[in-house]
């Protein structure tokens, strides 16, 4: 059937999350006095993120304690000095600076141009709901969506399957004629297969995989071959 609804992830997806994260540590460090080089704390920082960020969407650990967990744990393993207040602090400007930092990943404009005269477009994100429309109206991308759905709004996170109905009943959808386009294998992709979605995977870091049962493109605007 004719797709008429494409449902965007936006971190990873269409913002560029690790460019803008870096240039908010950058920042934040400066300001607070923090001496550690940038790309220490990064090499330790990523990985811990995703492991906190996979056990925040599982429901095991709150918000505030994904906030604190993945800068205390990791200046613990580069053995870095900090006190309790200090690693608050930062995690606090670390959210108040992010959507300041407004790198999209390339073609994304052009992408959203292209679909916008095609299709109703949406967001669905696991993202914190205080700062995703920030991130979405600095960096100016707002208007192309209709309807922009966050995990906090519906009380759990992608991939539940209550996340996906909710944004096709508040976008007026049928999943026979919607699809999802995300980085997550996980919380997009699998999610969204789940419900009977399409979808397709932006696989910018071109992780190996032979599972056929969803599209998967390199970069954004390779999209358009399918839409």
């Amino acid at each position: 059937m004719k797709i008429e609804h494409v449902f965007f992830d936006l971190d990873h997806t269409l913002w560029d999350f690790e460019r803008n994260s870096e240039l908010t540590f950058h920042k934040i460090f400066l300001e607070n006095n923090i001496t550690i080089s940038i790309a220490d704390f990064l090499e330790v920082y990523k990985p811990l993120n995703l492991k906190y960020w996979k056990l925040y969407r599982e429901e095991k650990i709150s918000k505030t304690a994904l906030r604190y967990g993945r800068l205390k744990t990791t200046f613990d393993a580069v053995n870095y000095t900090i006190s309790d207040n200090l690693i608050d602090k930062i995690a606090i400007d670390y959210i108040e600076n992010l959507a300041n930092f407004n790198h999209l990943f390339e073609g994304a404009f052009e992408l959203l141009e292209y679909l916008k005269e095609k299709y109703t477009l949406h967001i669905i994100t696991n993202g914190f709901e205080e700062i995703q429309s920030k991130k979405m109206v600095n960096s100016k991308i707002h208007h192309y969506f209709d309807q922009i759905i966050t995990s906090e709004s519906v009380g759990v996170k992608k991939p539940n399957p209550k996340v996906f109905n909710y944004a096709l009943e508040i976008a007026k959808a049928d999943k026979e004629t919607s699809i999802m386009i995300g980085d997550s294998l996980e919380a997009d992709i699998e999610g969204a297969i789940a419900i009977g979605l399409r979808a397709i995977h932006c696989n910018f870091d071109e992780i190996s995989s032979n599972n056929t049962s969803f599209t998967t493109v390199k970069n954004l605007l390779e999209i358009k071959q399918y839409l």
